[in-house]
């Protein structure tokens, strides 16, 4: 399974989904420092979901965070999100 399906799959899991959008933007990031050559490191999130309701932009982050959980987390080098309600 690819990262990005892992990613999706588990804030599919975690979160009451309206609309999610998850883009694998490695390719843009090849060659530079701590991008590794095998792709599948530099992420995308835009994530819309009522969980996010009455939750800041940190909270946000960090129940993105525990629900992609650390094992999959250290495999990222770059995360990008755009999270809302």
């Amino acid at each position: 399974m690819s990262v990005r399906q892992e990613i999706e799959d588990k804030l599919r899991s975690a979160f009451d989904v309206r609309e999610i959008v998850v883009v694998d933007d490695s390719a843009s990031h090849a060659g530079h420092a701590g991008a590794p050559a095998a792709g599948e490191s530099h992420f995308n999130i835009m994530l819309r979901s009522a969980d996010f309701s009455g939750k800041n932009r940190i909270s946000r982050h960090r129940a993105v965070h525990a629900a992609l959980g650390q094992p999959l987390i250290s495999r990222i080098h770059a995360l990008a999100l755009d999270l809302d309600v």
